[in-house]
């Protein structure tokens, strides 16, 4: 890599447009340092893979790990919906905090429908353009051709084109740049690590910038998919948005230093770093989930008759950790006493806690998962 050219700037009198370099040819890694952290990198996912297979009802908690995913990669875009306001309803919400709990709904929805998709879909950019549709759909950027690349030149920062931090390519060339990337992620001719090369169809995609709106966001979720697609991950459980949110900067740099100085090395060290760290946050979470399973099973034991209820809303709560009274009727085909009753000794168990604070219409939290995933 040590001869790769990002692209070049062209002056258009008042700004710059960059135009990069196609990806889909043949790579050769020369830096050792690099190697090693590939190498780190797949041991990692491994474990992770591997450990998610001995995890009982799985399925269960990947909601939340989507939950989460959606909180942080929203927020890298200013979007401020924490997950305890992301679980409640919308009607539960301020009316102005709603079209941030939109967008957040929205990440859920296109993030579950594309890895439901890939059974019948490859990596691609029509999966990818779906997966837009469902992002801005009725939210902030309904406007910007929800579903389509976009037809006019956009920029990164400033009020102007002119003032602009970036400005990427011009709009007819998106399509050829999106379907270079897309044979790219499906070359078999030459051979790539695939953890690389989801790396390189990242950065490739925010330097592209196709859309109008909401690039960062599907850009992120593209890396969770192509996971799954190639089969490196069984089950989508490792997202990167949190690494990413809390090395915002670093995210920012690193990807500018590879238009910059061609720097593609340091970009590559960067999400690898963030690979590990995310497998290993992961892992502990899973650890986590086990030994909060084993704790509850042993207080709801103390329930006696009734604990064959409370273990259908724990199990419920693992997937959705926030509970009100209808809810729990609804899951258990008790009474409205017979409910209350059994959320009253789930409160003293200090398993499930009441945040409203209302007379009526109580939500409770199932806190101490919550905490896993913060």
């Amino acid at each position: 890599m040590k001869k790769f050219i990002a692209g070049k700037y062209i002056n258009q009198g008042t700004y710059k447009r960059f135009q990069p370099e196609k990806i889909n040819r043949e790579w050769h890694i020369e830096n050792m340092e690099l190697l090693n952290l590939l190498s780190q990198a797949d041991r990692e996912l491994g474990r992770l893979d591997m450990y998610s297979e001995y995890i009982p009802n799985i399925d269960l908690f990947i909601s939340m790990h989507v939950l989460k995913e959606a909180s942080q990669s929203s927020k890298i875009e200013g979007t401020k919906t924490n997950i305890e306001e992301a679980l409640l309803e919308k009607n539960d919400i301020n009316e102005e905090k709603r079209d941030d709990w939109e967008e957040v709904q929205n990440y859920v929805s296109a993030l579950n429908m594309a890895i439901d998709s890939l059974a019948k879909l490859t990596f691609s950019t029509r999966l990818i353009k779906e997966s837009h549709k469902i992002l801005l759909k009725g939210v902030r950027g309904k406007h910007k051709l929800p579903g389509e690349f976009r037809k006019s030149q956009n920029w990164i920062g400033g009020a102007t084109i002119n003032d602009a931090t970036f400005v990427p390519p011009v709009e007819n060339s998106v399509n050829d740049y999106m379907s270079d990337l897309e044979n790219f992620a499906h070359n078999t001719e030459y051979y790539f690590p695939d953890l690389l090369k989801i790396a390189l169809i990242h950065y490739q995609f925010e330097t592209i910038h196709p859309f109008l709106d909401g690039n960062g966001r599907v850009g992120r979720l593209m890396i969770t998919l192509y996971l799954v697609e190639k089969g490196i991950l069984k089950k989508p459980i490792l997202y990167l948005s949190d690494f990413f949110e809390r090395n915002r900067t670093l995210y920012y740099d690193n990807l500018t230093r590879v238009r910059e100085k061609n720097d593609l090395t340091q970009w590559f060290k960067f999400f690898l770093v963030g690979v590990i760290e995310t497998a290993k946050g992961s892992i502990k979470t899973f650890d986590g989930i086990l030994k909060l399973q084993k704790e509850v099973d042993v207080k709801i034991q103390k329930l006696g008759s009734r604990s064959n209820n409370a273990q259908l809303i724990i199990s419920n709560l693992f997937q959705k950790p926030i509970l009100g009274a209808q809810k729990a009727r609804e899951i258990t085909k008790l009474s409205l006493p017979s409910v209350y009753k059994l959320i009253d000794d789930l409160e003293k168990l200090e398993i499930l806690k009441e945040v409203t604070g209302a007379k009526r219409g109580k939500y409770y939290l199932f806190s101490d998962y919550i905490k896993l995933f913060k």
